[in-house]
């Protein structure tokens, strides 16, 4: 009788290659997204503004989307400044996490005869894309937790606009959240791989003969 065996370390890494890619993806959009925050007026509500990483853009009816980028770094609000550079961070090791796991992906025409580096490749990847993750996570956390903040700033006007979630903010919880998955998918791929790769237990091994020997002699006494 055969099974047939679904999940297997190929898979795996097949499956954690996906995520993995479509969370980097995912957050490559988001880090140019100028959707990151937004902002409209009950004064003026044919104006809707926009805030992100790079740009500050304008939508009205008339004339549509107008972005800008900002004048100076040093200028930008201290969440958008470090957020720039976890979100780099993130397109950087999110890009050597893929690089690094397709030679070690089983099937591909690399490192043959090599399994110890595969193995190795393919933990870095994980670990890479962990990284990728966090920081991911990390500064679309904090942006929200900033804009919470001072959305509920008692200190301005009622009737000041304020700042309030974007599209981008859930996109990036997304990717950094699949950045997370598919490290994690990595590490169970290599697991598996360990564990299919063990050596079988000999029936006849000495210690299996000592311990019969040792049951038949007793069963005699």
């Amino acid at each position: 009788m055969t099974t047939m065996v679904f999940l297997t370390p190929k898979i795996m890494q097949r499956t954690a290659l996906f995520v993995t890619f479509g969370g980097f993806v995912t957050s490559l959009i988001t880090t140019f997204l100028p959707f990151w925050k937004t902002m409209n007026s009950d004064l003026n509500e044919v104006e809707n503004w926009f805030s992100g990483l790079w740009h500050m853009c304008l939508y009205t009816e008339e004339v549509g989307f107008q972005c800008k980028g900002y004048d100076s770094i040093m200028a930008l609000p201290m969440d958008l400044q470090i957020s720039r550079v976890l979100m780099s961070v993130s397109i950087g090791t999110g890009g050597l996490s893929l690089l690094a796991v397709l030679p070690g992906l089983e099937g591909v025409d690399v490192c043959l005869g090599q399994p110890d580096l595969k193995r190795r490749l393919l933990i870095l990847g994980g670990v890479l894309s962990w990284v990728s993750g966090l920081t991911t996570l990390a500064p679309v956390s904090f942006v929200a937790y900033t804009t919470v903040v001072e959305f509920w700033d008692e200190g301005f006007p009622d009737v000041m606009p304020r700042w309030e979630y974007g599209e981008a903010m859930f996109s990036g919880w997304f990717g950094g959240l699949a950045l997370v998955v598919g490290g994690t998918l990595f590490f169970i791929a290599v697991c598996m791989s360990d564990f299919d790769q063990r050596p079988p237990s000999a029936p006849n091994s000495p210690q299996v003969k000592r311990r019969t020997k040792h049951y038949l002699k007793t069963e005699v006494l």
